[in-house]
């Protein structure tokens, strides 16, 4: 959010993430110090820290991403794969923290100017809804909407987990797609990112709203950003299957 132009106020009575985006919300400067992390614990230096990764990897698969955006998502998307677990395990670890708060920052020049797609499209229903963290909520959907997606983007995917040094990722881009996918199910695995029910949302809450959060996240606009763009019984779908 540093070094971003983008603000996000939730609206109380609709229960629902309203975007603000503009240059006026662009800093001159940020000053961004790792040392204010040091205290963080387990749970939020997880979820954000994949909310970064998210933010990286959306930005390069982004049907506005460019060269620019590119270098340093692919950047960022390797030094978060590479330091997330030490900063999870060894919170007074200072390289790991100091690499998580560059590499965050680098995701968010990424999405600023190559915007997200799916998964945040589909994230902030959830943290309006049920009130989830916003880096929790991204957490959630990270594996299985990048599943729904590779297909076609394959070549997109299979560059990030080479990157990324994911085991599986030096064979065809069909392979490595899917060791990317296989990376990020064991990464929300180790770092105990529970699923919606797990979390204590109702079923009959969670079933009941799905065409609404399928309606929100296409109303944000970043969906139409995806590889795949969805309908909104797509969405529906995987929310199911997120559940």
């Amino acid at each position: 959010s540093e070094v971003t132009r983008v603000a996000v106020i939730t609206d109380t009575q609709t229960q629902e993430k309203m975007l603000c985006m503009g240059l006026g919300l662009m800093p001159t400067a940020a000053l961004v110090d790792f040392e204010l992390t040091l205290t963080m614990p387990y749970r939020l230096t997880a979820d954000t820290g994949i909310d970064s990764l998210c933010h990286a990897l959306e930005a390069y698969v982004s049907r506005k991403a460019n060269p620019f955006t590119d270098s340093v998502a692919l950047t960022a998307m390797r030094t978060i794969y590479q330091n997330i677990r030490t900063a999870c395990a060894e919170p007074d670890n200072r390289a790991a923290r100091e690499a998580m708060m560059l590499a965050a920052t680098q995701g968010g020049v990424a999405f600023a100017n190559a915007s997200v797609t799916l998964i945040h499209g589909m994230s902030r229903p959830i943290g309006a809804l049920y009130h989830v963290p916003h880096g929790l909520s991204n957490a959630m959907l990270l594996p299985e909407v990048t599943a729904w997606s590779v297909a076609h983007a394959a070549a997109r995917y299979a560059e990030c987990a080479r990157y990324m040094g994911v085991p599986g990722a030096a064979g065809d881009d069909a392979a490595a797609a899917a060791a990317l996918v296989r990376a990020l199910h064991e990464l929300t695995d180790e770092l105990s990112v529970p699923s919606p029910s797990a979390y204590g949302i109702k079923e009959d809450d969670w079933f009941a709203s799905l065409e609404l959060m399928a309606q929100q996240a296409l109303d944000s606009g970043s969906p139409a950003n995806n590889p795949r763009v969805p309908v909104s019984d797509e969405i529906v779908d995987l929310y199911r299957r997120v559940w």
